[in-house]
């Protein structure tokens, strides 16, 4: 193998652990609750409504209550923990989510739109 070709590799090499950094954060944290945040969760919505949100706790309990009145199918004795648990991933000083982007919605946001500015 040719040293020139280090920068190269190194440069992929952190592109990949960055894009998989990136994925990572559309998940859930592992924790005791994960398996039941899932089950109630994901059976009418997708991780990505859950992992993006930034509530306090008040607002959890809010947001957990109006979700188990809309149906959503929580044993009654793993409310608090799952408060707990979304209280703690999620609080209001967690840094901002960053969706990722695919190829095709760079795409789309990079095109003209049509509108011409006044003068």
């Amino acid at each position: 193998m040719s040293f020139d070709k280090l920068p190269a590799i190194a440069f992929l090499t952190l592109c990949g652990l960055a894009a998989a950094q990136s994925a990572g954060n559309q998940t859930l944290p592992a924790g005791t609750m994960q398996p039941k945040a899932l089950a109630a969760c994901t059976s009418c919505h997708d991780e990505k409504i859950i992992v993006q949100q930034r509530l306090t706790k008040a607002l959890w309990i809010r947001e957990i209550d109006k979700m188990i009145k809309w149906g959503a199918i929580l044993d009654p004795s793993d409310r608090d923990r799952l408060i707990e648990y979304f209280s703690e991933n999620f609080p209001p000083d967690k840094p901002a989510y960053v969706a990722s982007r695919s190829a095709a919605s760079r795409h789309r946001s990079s095109k003209s739109t049509g509108i011409k500015a006044r003068d």
